[in-house]
């Protein structure tokens, strides 16, 4: 005789291993200074995840991303920077080059993850998840922007050619602050 409880532990633990019913808030990121950013950390509160690089064209974006986090942290927004080297090999920099550049230039004080992957088989699990929820929203260059909602899901998906600053961008961001569960 099958026992219930069997099957019903095995289909849980199914789910978690595929990440089915998981939330941005069951992912962590290396923090690139080291320690954890744990996603879990921020429930309830906005997330912005963006893919950066610093040898790209979008580079600049960096600026906007800081003026986002300067704008709307009280409120509750992070922005989470993931420094890839995915795309053309624009992010070939040390975990310490690359956050020593944000600073410099940029005035980078939101949190950076470390230098990690966002696309294909060696794609963090962030990505993965992400990837699995929109299927048609990965990933396709640097500075693709990932919004999510308090409730953990994917509030919207802004691709490299959208500013930070884009009202498509604030708009977004203001709907998922005022929505019953975080997203839009």
């Amino acid at each position: 005789m099958i026992d219930r409880r069997t099957v019903l532990g095995a289909g849980l633990a199914m789910m978690a291993a595929t990440g089915a019913e998981a939330s941005a808030h069951a992912y962590s990121f290396d923090g690139i200074e080291g320690g954890r950013i744990n996603l879990s950390d921020y429930r309830g509160k906005l997330l912005l995840v963006v893919n950066t690089a610093s040898r790209c064209g979008f580079t600049n974006q960096y600026a906007g991303l800081q003026s986002l986090w300067t704008r709307y942290r009280a409120r509750g927004l992070t922005v989470v920077g993931v420094p890839a080297n995915d795309f053309a090999g624009q992010e070939p920099g040390s975990n310490e080059d690359i956050l020593g550049f944000c600073s410099s230039r940029f005035g980078v004080t939101f949190p950076l993850a470390a230098k990690t992957s966002v696309i294909g088989e060696d794609a963090h699990p962030f990505y993965r998840w992400a990837a699995r929820e929109r299927p048609l929203d990965t990933p396709r260059w640097n500075f693709h922007k990932y919004l999510i909602g308090r409730d953990g899901r994917i509030a919207s998906v802004f691709p490299t050619s959208v500013e930070p600053t884009d009202p498509r961008v604030l708009t977004a961001i203001e709907r998922a602050f005022t929505a019953p569960g975080g997203t839009s």
